[in-house]
């Protein structure tokens, strides 16, 4: 499981129609996700992927450090779908995505990422799993990790 992590002061995910579409996600500060589920993945990653994400620390304090997680600045998640993440680009001009689970698999582990952080208490929206999407973000720093679980 590959997860990018952006600090924000808000994002939004649009689907359908063209032009503006329909808002199915949005929130003010906290963290944009965007998740990739590999082959293999399983309940291992997504509780560790959960764990991590629940006490996680990348917003500062008055000093200036990380050392605050997203309860503490009362943020909200923003978790997207995005087998893309799972993509390889090593041969070749195209990408590969041999990597990437298929969504029979992948749907229900990302559901359950998204359970698990909100039965930790975090407030958290999501985009449409397989839909096209247009993901709106205002990153703060910028901050931005890339997590492989």
């Amino acid at each position: 499981m590959r997860l990018l992590i952006q600090r924000v002061l808000s994002a939004r995910v649009r689907v359908g129609g063209a032009g503006v579409g329909e808002t199915v996600g949005e929130i003010d500060a906290g963290m944009l996700v965007l998740v990739g589920v590999e082959k293999g993945d399983g309940p291992a990653q997504v509780e560790a992927a959960t764990r991590k994400l629940d006490g996680l620390r990348i917003f500062e304090d008055a000093a200036g450090r990380m050392n605050l997680d997203s309860r503490a600045v009362d943020g909200a998640l923003l978790l997207v779908s995005q087998f893309t993440l799972a993509g390889s680009l090593a041969k070749g001009r195209r990408p590969s995505f041999d990597k990437a689970a298929p969504p029979e698999m992948a749907e229900p582990l990302f559901d359950a990422l998204v359970e698990g952080l909100r039965a930790a208490g975090h407030p958290v929206a999501t985009g449409r799993f397989g839909a096209h999407m247009r993901v709106e973000s205002i990153n703060d720093g910028p901050v931005t990790f890339l997590l492989d679980v």
